[in-house]
């Protein structure tokens, strides 16, 4: 499986494959790398806002 396969699943944007077997511990993998995407998603939102928008908005 590629990563932006990965992703997709997590983002909930493409299905899963029904095949895949499904294990308790695979679902809080998947869980904790859910979070931890979209936590480093808004990092980097907020770090794009602080050094490109901000800087417009004070002049």
């Amino acid at each position: 499986m590629g990563i932006w396969t990965q992703i997709a699943e997590y983002l909930y944007i493409k299905k899963r494959d029904p095949n895949e077997p499904r294990t308790q511990w695979m679902k809080y993998m998947h869980g904790m790398n859910r979070i931890s995407l979209i936590m480093f998603l808004v990092a980097v939102l907020i770090i794009i806002f602080k050094l490109v928008i901000l800087p417009f908005i004070r002049k």
